[in-house]
């Protein structure tokens, strides 16, 4: 059975930092592209950044440009998401998402197989 477990949300004041994690099970991780995703009340869930299976290709939403940075260690099945000059925008649930293959290309939600159950983010001002 597949396992997806995100950890590191939280409340952080606006400028603040935090570093989500996502871990999983029950699946070959580095044959996996992922990604993070986000989504607040009555909006679709948008990207925020992936990473292909061989961790050669990364994109981020424009919203995010340069103040996350994602990363993956296959050796501990793990995904990272650091997060800088957090504002009271970047406030969401985080998902952590697999694409079994997934070279981070079009990351629509409906291309990912599995999900985490999120990891709240709260900025506050």
């Amino acid at each position: 059975q597949v396992q997806v477990v995100e950890s590191g949300g939280g409340l952080v004041q606006a400028g603040g930092s935090l570093r989500l994690s996502c871990t999983a099970s029950g699946l070959t991780f580095d044959q996996y592209g992922w990604a993070w995703f986000r989504q607040t009340p009555g909006s679709e869930r948008e990207v925020v950044s992936c990473i292909g299976w061989d961790g050669d290709r990364t994109i981020y939403g424009d919203s995010v440009k340069g103040r996350v940075t994602i990363s993956r260690d296959n050796a501990k099945n793990s995904l990272y998401l650091e997060m800088n000059n957090l504002t009271l925008e970047d406030t969401a649930m985080y998902y952590c998402a697999a694409q079994h293959g997934g070279a981070c290309y079009n990351p629509y939600p409906h291309k990912y197989q599995y999900w985490g159950q999120g990891t709240q983010v709260t900025v506050s001002s």
